[in-house]
């Protein structure tokens, strides 16, 4: 595996070429001093003022006003087509979490692809982040603390399970698979939840007023899922 374009000590902030929430954006460029633009996210990352410190993906909606602004040393030109722009980017990002924005929008096929893609690269603890949700792929164990009645959905890629404390509805002792069953609309019956999962393919949706609680959850699991055997 090569190794990464861009290495952080600190949280990484992401931008891909779709609809990017005004505040949410706002709010993550001051609280990441590290910023990438996904091809064409970098654009948007221009817009807002702020000088992408990367620029990865096929380059094919990268726009030439954007990349002549850009320095050639920080635009990496990935060519191949088996992959999206939003893999292209996590696989060569080495960061404690990365925020993801303009990945969650209007394309319900876009949205499908970037969720695959947490799937992928398990190993990467990332939070894509919409204007109504924050979702990212549950490590094997995950402590949060929400206010009693929190909307707390979990939805699986593949066949998983799970055990739970502090849901309304708990999950031990279910089979989860997208076509069977899927763990939406549950909520927190109790402030502080526990889940344990055991294999990487559990997503878990939340408000998105909840995403500095996520973060925190996901910087202090003790447990990361290996990364899979894939370029």
């Amino acid at each position: 595996m090569n190794p990464p374009i861009l290495r952080s000590p600190d949280p990484i902030l992401l931008v891909g070429g779709g609809e990017s929430p005004r505040s949410a954006l706002a709010e993550l460029l001051e609280t990441c001093s590290t910023r990438v633009g996904a091809d064409g996210g970098a654009d948007t990352l221009l817009r807002a003022g702020a000088l992408p410190d990367a620029v990865i993906g096929d380059l094919d909606s990268l726009s030439e006003s954007a990349r002549a602004r850009i320095p050639a040393g920080r635009v990496h030109h990935i060519a191949e087509q088996d992959s999206t722009d939003f893999d292209k980017c996590l696989r060569n990002i080495s960061a404690p979490l990365v925020y993801g924005t303009g990945f969650l929008g209007l394309r319900v096929d876009h949205q499908l692809a970037a969720l695959t893609v947490l799937c992928l690269r398990a190993d990467r603890r990332c939070i894509l982040v919409g204007e109504e949700d924050v979702i990212a792929l549950a490590p094997p164990r995950l402590k949060l603390s929400l206010p009693v009645g929190t909307r707390v959905s979990l939805y699986p890629m593949g066949l998983v399970h799970g055990e739970s404390e502090g849901l309304r509805w708990p999950l031990n002792g279910l089979d989860f698979t997208p076509a069977q069953r899927a763990g939406t609309s549950n909520e927190a019956s109790e402030e502080q939840i526990s889940l344990r999962f055991d294999a990487p393919l559990m997503l878990i949706i939340l408000p998105a007023s909840q995403r500095p609680e996520l973060a925190r959850a996901l910087l202090s699991a003790p447990d990361g899922w290996p990364a899979r055997a894939r370029g």
